[in-house]
């Protein structure tokens, strides 16, 4: 039997259409999640060092763009626990850092669906162009990006 914990639960690309919006997640930022990420994968000043930062563009210890990603995706597959999951992705497109993300700050994801794409080599898939937004507690959009997602095809 198949439940919301199934890894194999997945999204038949005909549950999709275009203009369909999910709102989900609340992922709180820490200081200590920013500068463990930057030291390992970003280690700039804004991003280590909280006093430093302050004399920094963003006027203060700011995520890595790159830990906003993670960040990101830590609740996409939040939600494809609750809903159902994809086949993967080959990509995303235009992936813009809007506004720094401070620690407290507590990011949600907006995705709205901007095309369907039945596979022409592969009958079985399909892909789902949207856009991905992600939002501060502010209703502040801080990154965006465009992905595509393949699913599977039931028709």
């Amino acid at each position: 039997m198949t439940n919301s914990t199934d890894p194999l639960k997945l999204i038949p690309f005909e549950a999709f259409h275009v203009g369909q919006v999910q709102e989900f997640g609340a992922y709180e930022v820490t200081e200590e999640e920013i500068v463990e990420f930057a030291g390992k994968y970003d280690p700039q000043f804004f991003h280590l060092d909280p006093e430093a930062a302050k004399k920094s563009l963003f006027g203060g210890l700011c995520a890595s763009g790159w830990h906003t990603c993670a960040m990101t995706m830590s609740m996409m597959v939040a939600n494809m626990r609750e809903r159902g999951g994809s086949l993967g992705s080959p990509g995303l497109d235009d992936l813009r850092w809007r506004r720094p993300v401070y620690p407290g700050d507590v990011l949600s994801v907006h995705m709205e669906v901007l095309e369907l794409k039945p596979s022409k080599s592969r009958p079985e898939i399909g892909f789902v162009i949207s856009k991905t937004t992600v939002r501060n507690q502010q209703k502040i959009d801080v990154m965006d990006f465009t992905s595509k997602g393949i699913f599977p095809r039931t028709a």
